[in-house]
């Protein structure tokens, strides 16, 4: 049984009756009272940790009903100033400090956070929880080297940490380090420690097993799929809209963006020659694919738009296929998607994969198709693809490629927003 948490001291033991007023209208939802009734005790007894902690809480509580981000930094300050308060029980210091980072988080002030967290390590060194989360800090600003020293700290002092077991071999499968990552992965799955069922790490260590040539990759989206982090074992994105609909591959009529294939197929020549035109004058506008997605060879693209947002300097060198799409916000306007070029050069294989949302389908139109060698795999299924067709997937769905022809194989790529999402959804889902 958990013990619980100390936070009066001498001075507020004696005071107890008039602090447990308060924190009662606290409980009961009367936020705006118990935030008077806490003002006024520490007008009293500005010493008092307690009192000042019963504030901080209620101006947290009102921030979340009146939805105010001043309110919530006011809370912020507050717990910061139990801290500085002299004789404040360590169960306090905790609280208040594990809270204020929290909602710093909450406002988007990553590095604020950070230094709480910091805090909270200094002062509790032997604490591995406070550690842990400093390591996930490190993470959310993309310091992944400092959050590996951390966990790699936490599991010198408690090597059967699942939480920094599964974290760090998050961090390594980032670096490519494959093979290593998977026993950190799994071991702090099977640990079934408080934050490690979490649907990342069911992901990373498929993918992982997958590329070491492991089928005991299925049989983790299996479990993920059990623990309801992935809509099924093939469709494992993890940013989704619940009840859409799902299934790999997709006809243009079930789209009911009939009218945008049309004019795809019906123009592919004009899409075809400009994007032959930049290959040609300018290799550079086609990037190497950059999501660690490739076993082998070699894979670029050139990208007219990205979460919605076009890119006027791309649509310089390809007016035409740009004042085209212009036609279509479903694609234009998809800000979990891309509309981009993409060539594909013989010896490439593309890991098995999947895409990040269910919020969009893929069109891909065939440019330059060589005659045989190159084909998809989306779930169980494989197709090739055609000069001048569409071919439309959710590739949310796992998929895979492989370019094993004499020459290379152009496509474009256009992601469309899925049929079934609201006006609504589409105006307000974030972007990706």
């Amino acid at each position: 049984k958990k013990k619980k948490p100390k936070l009066l001291n001498k001075f507020d033991k004696t005071i107890k009756a008039e602090l447990d007023a308060a924190e009662k209208l606290r409980k009961k939802g009367k936020v705006e009272e118990a935030l008077r009734a806490f003002e006024a005790l520490v007008n009293q007894y500005p010493q008092s940790p307690r009192a000042r902690y019963g504030k901080a809480q209620s101006e947290d509580d009102l921030a979340e009903k009146i939805r105010s981000n001043e309110m919530l930094q006011q809370a912020i300050n507050t717990y910061d100033e139990v801290v500085s308060l002299p004789n404040v029980p360590s169960d306090l210091i905790k609280l208040s400090l594990k809270r204020e980072a929290d909602r710093q988080q909450f406002l988007g002030r990553m590095r604020g956070s950070l230094v709480t967290l910091q805090k909270l390590v200094q002062l509790f060194p032997s604490e591995t929880s406070f550690k842990n989360d400093l390591g996930v800090g490190y993470l959310l600003i993309g310091d992944n080297s400092n959050a590996k020293k951390v966990y790699e700290e936490v599991l010198s002092l408690a090597p059967n940490d699942g939480f920094a077991k599964v974290h760090y071999g998050f961090i390594l499968k980032a670096e490519n380090k494959i093979a290593e990552s998977i026993p950190y992965l799994q071991e702090g799955l099977e640990s079934g420690d408080p934050g490690t069922d979490d649907g990342r790490f069911y992901f990373h260590l498929g993918d992982a097993l997958q590329r070491m040539g492991d089928k005991e990759a299925y049989k983790w989206y299996e479990l993920g799929y059990q623990r309801g982090h992935f809509a099924s074992v093939w469709q494992r994105s993890l940013y989704n809209v619940k009840g859409l609909k799902a299934q790999p591959w997709w006809t243009a009529r079930e789209t009911g963006y009939t009218e945008l294939v049309k004019s795809l197929e019906k123009n592919w020549k004009l899409i075809r020659d400009e994007g032959l035109a930049v290959m040609d004058k300018k290799r550079s506008l086609f990037l190497p694919e950059d999501e660690n997605l490739r076993e082998k060879g070699d894979w670029s693209q050139f990208t007219l738009w990205q979460q919605g947002r076009k890119n006027e300097n791309a649509c310089k060198s390809v007016p035409k296929t740009c004042a085209l799409l212009e036609r279509f916000p479903e694609a234009t306007g998809c800000r979990r998607g891309q509309i981009k070029y993409s060539i594909m050069h013989p010896g490439t294989h593309v890991w098995p994969h999947t895409g990040p949302t269910n919020c969009r389908l893929r069109m891909h139109l065939g440019l330059v198709i060589p005659k045989e060698g190159c084909r998809i795999r989306c779930a169980q299924e494989n197709r090739e693809w055609e000069e001048g067709k569409v071919l439309i997937f959710d590739d949310s769905f796992e998929h895979e490629v492989w370019q094993d022809a004499e020459s290379y194989r152009l496509i474009f790529i256009v992601d469309v927003w899925h049929p079934e999402l609201t006006a609504q959804q589409r105006r307000t889902l974030p972007a990706i």
